[in-house]
């Protein structure tokens, strides 16, 4: 998929009405999830590389390449987006017991950092997904009103 295509997905995502309750799936995007407050789309996935380290490290690199890219056309919208790592949240999670609010909680179990940024009146999240120590599995983006914890 193309950068432009990748912008226009997010685009969608931020100027899209959130769900006030429950689940509100969007059948025309290609969505990851969603809930009261936040939605998420896939914007890249797929291609399992188990098994081989030398086609995992190329698919790691891709997706890198194409977040990089897709937050430089971001950034000039919103501005240089913060990085924030989320294994705080997951470690709190996980010891203290401490209730991460969705789409957080989700995200810091597959995520360990995303880009972030105030996309006019909501956050906007761009990372990517490594389902524990696999191969890279997807291209997220995310929109919420819910503050990072």
């Amino acid at each position: 998929m193309s950068i432009a295509r990748h912008v226009a997905v997010v685009e969608r995502l931020c100027g899209s009405d959130l769900p006030e309750e429950g689940a509100d799936p969007d059948r025309g995007a290609a969505l990851a999830r969603c809930g009261p407050g936040w939605r998420a789309a896939e914007l890249l996935g797929g291609g399992c590389s188990e098994g081989d380290p030398g086609l995992a490290a190329e698919a790691a690199a891709e997706y890198e390449y194409e977040r990089e890219a897709l937050a430089q056309r971001l950034s000039a919208r919103w501005g240089e987006p913060q990085r924030v790592g989320l294994w705080g949240a997951l470690i709190r999670a996980g010891e203290a017991g401490e209730e991460i609010p969705e789409p957080w909680g989700w995200l810091c179990e597959d995520l360990t950092e995303v880009h972030l940024w105030w996309a006019d009146d909501r956050w906007l999240a761009l990372g990517v997904s490594r389902h524990g120590h696999e191969p890279p599995h997807a291209l997220l983006a995310v929109v919420t009103t819910e503050d990072p914890p």
